[in-house]
């Protein structure tokens, strides 16, 4: 099957794709107007549109689930892009951000992420609550998926994606906070010349 056809056929597909994207064109965007051409308010409403990436990819879903196509993984896919989009979307602007203000406009370098000791857990734990988040949001597009649009055989196949989604979540628990850090007195030193 040629790209074109799958696409055609799911055009789900295409809006997530679409929407990825869109959102670094308009991450970018909001950055250099910030930071280039020194336009903070004109930024902020650029950046703003971040969220409305999101709802245009639900809208697309729903859209395509009431003019009766068959449910998919493509649709299952969208939930979880959603999901991940919407939990991690500002820790992405905010790394970007970062990055963007030091290498351009002479903005302090970015923290490396913590190795040891607790600033290590907890950074582990934020990046696990945002899991949950993602998790949740995803389950519930599911859930709506189920109320409104899903068959017998589609509600089995989203009752499965769900359980998917907080399995990864539970998995992500045992290999992420539940792991304690080194200390921070186990951190290499360097050594000092005299």
């Amino acid at each position: 099957m040629k790209i074109a056809e799958f696409v055609a056929e799911n055009p789900i597909v295409a809006v997530i794709v679409g929407c990825e994207i869109a959102l670094w064109v308009v991450l970018f965007l909001g950055l250099a107007v910030r930071y280039l051409l020194r336009l903070r308010r004109t930024s902020s409403v650029i950046l703003a549109l971040i969220p409305l990436i999101d709802v245009v990819l639900l809208v697309a879903v729903a859209i395509d689930m009431s003019r009766g196509a068959e449910l998919g993984w493509v649709h299952i896919a969208a939930a979880y892009y959603l999901g991940v989009s919407v939990a991690f979307g500002p820790a992405l602007v905010r790394y970007v951000d970062v990055r963007f203000a030091h290498r351009f406009a002479g903005g302090p370098p970015p923290q490396p992420k913590p190795r040891y000791g607790a600033a290590k857990h907890r950074a582990l734990w934020q990046e696990w609550y945002r899991v949950v988040a993602a998790a949740a949001i995803a389950s519930a597009v599911s859930l709506a998926l189920i109320v409104f649009f899903a068959d017998p055989r589609a509600q089995e196949m989203l009752w499965w994606s769900i359980g998917r989604a907080w399995f990864i979540v539970g998995l992500w628990f045992v290999f992420g906070p539940m792991v304690k850090p080194k200390p921070e007195s186990a951190s290499p030193t360097v050594p000092v010349r005299r």
